[in-house]
């Protein structure tokens, strides 16, 4: 049994919540890599992501861009499934660079976490693929 039936409807809220904060977090972190996508380059390379400018440039736009779309609920599985893709590959060089758990990779598992829900899930009611693709 449900202990608390009061809140039992709310699922689809809770996914709203949960997709518009992820949203913002990828907007906020794509939009510094947009604004000097030389510098993300060079930064992509030191980290070993050759070529940094094609990596750079490529985690740039989808963080931004997919984020946005991602607060509206627009291809919102695709996208999540595609971005828990870039939070493996953040988890695992991470976990090569010997970063520990705490201060490291925590908050990245956490994201790679709650986009699974989204993968398996799905966005929930209140998206914008709704409106564009009526039935959805």
């Amino acid at each position: 049994m449900y202990p608390y039936p009061l809140f039992f409807g709310y699922g689809d809220v809770a996914l709203l919540v949960i997709r518009v904060v992820l949203g913002i977090i990828f907007v906020v972190h794509g939009w510094p890599k947009i604004a000097d996508l030389r510098k993300n380059s060079e930064n992509f390379r030191g980290m070993g992501f050759k070529p940094g400018a094609f990596w750079g440039t490529l985690a740039a736009l989808f963080e931004f861009f997919g984020g946005i779309a991602f607060v509206f609920g627009i291809f919102t599985s695709g996208l999540a499934f595609l971005f828990a893709v870039q939070f493996l590959v953040i988890i695992l060089w991470r976990l090569g660079k010997g970063h520990h758990f705490a201060g490291g990779w925590e908050f990245d598992l956490l994201i790679f976490a709650a986009l699974l829900l989204f993968v398996t899930l799905g966005a929930g009611h209140f998206v914008f693929d709704r409106m564009m693709f009526p039935g959805y």
